[in-house]
C-alpha cells in the first residue's frame, strides 16, 4: 500500500495543494492592479479621476469627477472664478502622479491577503 494519501478525487493530497496555489495564483495575476495602466488612465482620464476608479478608490474617484464637472460649469459661467477653481482638481491630479505607486501596491497586497 501506498505511504501517499489520496483525496475525494484520487489525486495526492500534494497535488491537490500545488493546485489551490496554481489557482490562487492565477486569480492573483487575473485581478492585480497595473501600474502601466493606473498611468494611462491619471494621463488620458486623471481629470476624471479614472485611475481612482480603476485602483478600487471609488469615493475619491467621484469626488474628483464631482469636483472638476463643478470647477468646469462655475468656468462656464464666471471665467475668472473658474479657472481659479480648476487648480484644485488640477493640484489633485498632479499630486496623484506621486501617489499611484503606494496605491497599487496597497491595493495588491490587499488582493494578496484575501487569496
Amino acid at each position: 500500500m501506498s505511504q501517499i494519501q489520496r483525496g475525494a478525487d484520487g489525486q495526492s493530497a500534494q497535488n491537490s495543494t500545488i493546485s489551490a496555489d496554481t489557482r490562487a495564483q492565477l486569480n492573483y495575476d487575473a485581478q492585480k492592479k497595473s501600474m502601466l495602466v493606473s498611468y494611462l488612465l491619471w494621463i488620458f482620464l486623471g481629470w476624471f479621476g479614472a485611475h481612482r476608479f480603476y485602483l478600487g478608490r471609488i469615493v475619491s474617484g467621484l469626488i474628483l469627477l464631482a469636483l472638476t464637472i463643478l470647477t468646469f460649469l462655475i468656468g462656464m459661467v464666471t471665467l475668472g472664478f473658474g479657472s481659479f477653481l480648476m487648480a484644485i482638481p488640477a493640484i489633485w491630479v498632479l499630486v496623484d502622479a506621486f501617489l499611484i505607486p503606494g496605491i497599487v501596491r496597497r491595493a495588491n497586497q490587499a488582493l494578496i491577503a484575501r487569496l
